[in-house]
């Protein structure tokens, strides 16, 4: 009546772990901050590292290019002074509701940089392909 093909175990992919690998990386940023008694920036800056993570791990195939991660190290850089001048509330208010918009921001901010940046120094190396 129904035809269901059984997926081989050839076409079968890996379980994909990024996501846990992520958070086992961001653990021992947010206990430090625990322990400085400073955890509503802990979650600000495992929030906006945890996209910048994401961003990163979307482009994954262009980790062996220079600029890909002079551009990571870049944008960081100049959000890293964001953590410590902006005074993260303390109190009732849930503090997902004000770092989400600056993660949400940062992916964008790294996503937006890393598709400028490739259609830049993509031109030079489309042209050496062509020619060859």
């Amino acid at each position: 009546m129904f035809n269901y093909e059984q997926p081989s175990m050839e076409e079968k992919e890996p379980t994909d772990y990024t996501g846990l690998i992520i958070v086992a990386m961001l653990t021992p940023v947010f206990l430090l901050f625990v322990v400085l008694d400073k955890a509503d920036m802990g979650l600000a800056a495992c929030i906006v590292l945890g996209m910048a993570m994401v961003a990163i791990r979307l482009r994954w195939n262009l980790r062996k290019h220079v600029w890909f991660w002079a551009i990571i190290v870049f944008v960081l850089a100049i959000q890293l002074p964001l953590l410590s001048i902006v005074r993260w509330p303390q109190g009732k208010d849930p503090t997902l509701f004000y770092t989400m918009p600056v993660g949400i921001a940062e992916f964008l901010l790294i996503m937006g940089a890393i598709g400028l940046a490739e259609k830049i120094f993509s031109k030079g190396s489309s042209s050496d392909d062509a020619e060859e």
